[in-house]
């Protein structure tokens, strides 16, 4: 399989193709595609999506993808690379959140965004914005990282398992989406809490998270979370007593002792 490895900290494209001349592959960093128009298959992670004008795509760096062109098709590529996106991390707050969500759910990344038209016409202009930016995409990091978030915010909103149709799925996925929404919120961790938003008891909850991930719930909920800290560590823009009040632990103290436990427990 071919890795494509991008070293600038975000890069944009546009361009139409009548062909598809990329193997599958997968990339050191994120990519969010708009098809401006066209009309063909996506096939992302082994799962085949039909395209056509309007369709929006999140790729991270563990999937694999190719397209399989059926109409000459208009693409606008935004990538970026971890380092960009923790670089704007402590500034951008409840935004930021919303992009590692995304992150995190590979699911919908698989099947792409159904957008309602309002939506979908604010994205074509905001993915606009972002191509007339490419000409220098270092110069524009600025306001480029703007427009990602305007795009994110939409895209988040419009998952589905973030519908309030009524009705509580079981499905694992949901669960992880659950758990990556309300990371900040520990309160709204607790298994008495988490449970009846899946019309399920808080035991049923654990017994069967544990069943099909491996590990406890709890021992995901730290993983997660735990590895959001080390990024804003890492980006070294927050002190911890700010990282602390961001992810609702009581003092400092209680974050250090975080960090001191193993990774996976």
């Amino acid at each position: 399989m071919k890795r494509y490895r991008q070293f600038e900290p975000v890069l944009v494209s546009e361009f139409k193709a009548a062909e598809w001349t990329h193997p599958e592959h997968n990339h050191n960093h994120y990519e969010f595609i708009f098809i401006v128009c066209g009309r063909g298959v996506h096939v992302i992670n082994g799962h085949t999506v039909p395209y056509q004008s309007g369709a929006v795509f999140f790729i991270g760096p563990e999937e694999y993808h190719y397209f399989e062109i059926e109409q000459e098709t208009h693409f606008i590529y935004l990538k970026f690379t971890d380092a960009y996106s923790h670089r704007y991390a402590a500034d951008s707050g409840v935004l930021t959140r919303q992009l590692e969500y995304l992150v995190k759910s590979r699911e919908t990344h698989q099947h792409g965004f159904p957008l309602l038209a309002a939506d979908l016409l604010t994205v074509h202009l905001l993915f606009q914005v972002v191509a007339s930016l490419k000409h220098d995409a270092f110069a524009n990091q600025d306001l480029i990282w703007y427009q990602l978030l305007g795009i994110t915010t939409i895209l988040v909103r419009n998952m589905p398992e973030l519908q309030t149709d009524g009705s509580r799925s079981r499905d694992l996925q949901a669960m992880f989406c659950y758990i990556h929404k309300n990371i900040y919120t520990p309160n709204l961790l607790k298994s008495q809490v988490m449970a009846p938003h899946f019309n399920i008891s808080p035991d049923y909850l654990g017994t069967y998270f544990k069943r099909q991930v491996g590990m406890t719930i709890r021992a995901y909920i730290l993983r997660y979370r735990n590895t959001l800290i080390r990024q804003r560590i890492a980006a070294g823009r927050m002190i911890l007593k700010e990282i602390a009040d961001e992810f609702g632990l009581t003092d400092v103290s209680h974050l250090s002792k975080i960090l001191q436990k193993d990774h996976g427990a």
